[in-house]
């Protein structure tokens, strides 16, 4: 999506030259070094999923979505920095096919990131509330063969939205479309916050004999939705004004500060794992038997 995710320097020239702010520019290094740690990071966490036969249910499956798609968050810099390169040293064609191809496919990583996390994180909740609210029912509703085909489907739309978006980049109706997920997550979210409460106080005594796990994967979830949308709505914010006031001095103030807005994504790539690993004891221990070489049972 090249005009919504190229940053501030299609910006109209006269709009900056009415703005005194200036373009905060970041050492491409930072970008590559977090991208380098939050694929590490996101890899250890599928690794100890998939070799701990203990993680392997619904609630780690969907943990491993959200994994993915931070881990194709810092993927889509680590491959635009070495197209860059390619390019700086004179092996691509500026403007070739290859390029405009690479680049839809990077730009197509960049909003799979997106969409994924939206709809891991709608997932996890839902999970958390039938955890909490249909503890009893629980396994009979969420199943293997559901947890597979919810996670198949998802991704499958959203491989097919970003391949859309990509095509149609250019027209308003997408980059609404783009952006206006992200607060339809959020009013999703919060209603289920809002039952939750609303049930929890009507049944206060039964929450309380549930196990401390179920309450503490909601807080969890919390922390992940608080850190998403704190790493994420700059970048969103900088794609409304991008689109409906460009030339605006005060819309161009704001967009100087992309490249703070983009490091903020990346940094939520390594962030989650850290979260996943301080909430979660059997996580921890998968972790501990990874790096000392333990076997799995």
């Amino acid at each position: 999506m090249k005009h919504i995710i190229t940053p501030y320097e299609h910006t109209n020239d006269t709009a900056r030259n009415n703005s005194d702010c200036p373009d905060v520019v970041l050492p491409e290094e930072i970008f590559f070094t977090i991208s380098i740690i939050g694929v590490l990071e996101n890899l250890i966490v599928l690794l100890a999923v998939v070799k701990n036969k203990n993680l392997q249910c619904p609630m780690y499956f969907f943990i491993c979505s959200l994994a993915i798609s931070d881990m194709l968050g810092s993927l889509y810099k680590i491959l635009e920095n070495i197209l860059i390169m390619f390019r700086n040293r004179g092996y691509l064609q500026p403007r070739g096919n290859f390029e405009s191809t690479a680049d839809d496919i990077i730009d197509c990583m960049f909003i799979l990131s997106l969409l994924g996390s939206i709809f891991s994180l709608s997932v996890i909740a839902a999970d958390r509330y039938i955890t909490i609210f249909h503890a009893l029912q629980y396994h009979s509703i969420v199943t293997m063969r559901r947890t597979i085909i919810t996670l198949t489907v998802i991704w499958i739309f959203c491989t097919g939205s970003g391949i859309a978006m990509v095509i149609f980049s250019h027209h308003v109706p997408t980059v609404l479309t783009f952006t206006s997920l992200f607060p339809l997550m959020l009013v999703f979210i919060l209603c289920l916050y809002i039952h939750m409460f609303l049930l929890a106080r009507s049944h206060a005594r039964k929450i309380s004999t549930l196990p401390r796990a179920n309450m503490k994967g909601a807080i969890t979830l919390t922390i992940l939705l608080g850190v998403f949308i704190f790493c994420w709505a700059p970048f969103i914010l900088h794609v409304l004004l991008m689109t409906f006031c460009p030339n605006n001095p005060y819309c161009v103030c704001y967009m100087s500060l992309f490249q703070i807005n983009g490091m903020l994504i990346m940094c939520n790539a390594v962030i989650d794992p850290f979260i996943y690993a301080f909430r979660s004891p059997e996580l921890r221990d998968a972790f501990k038997k990874m790096f000392s070489c333990h076997r799995y049972q």
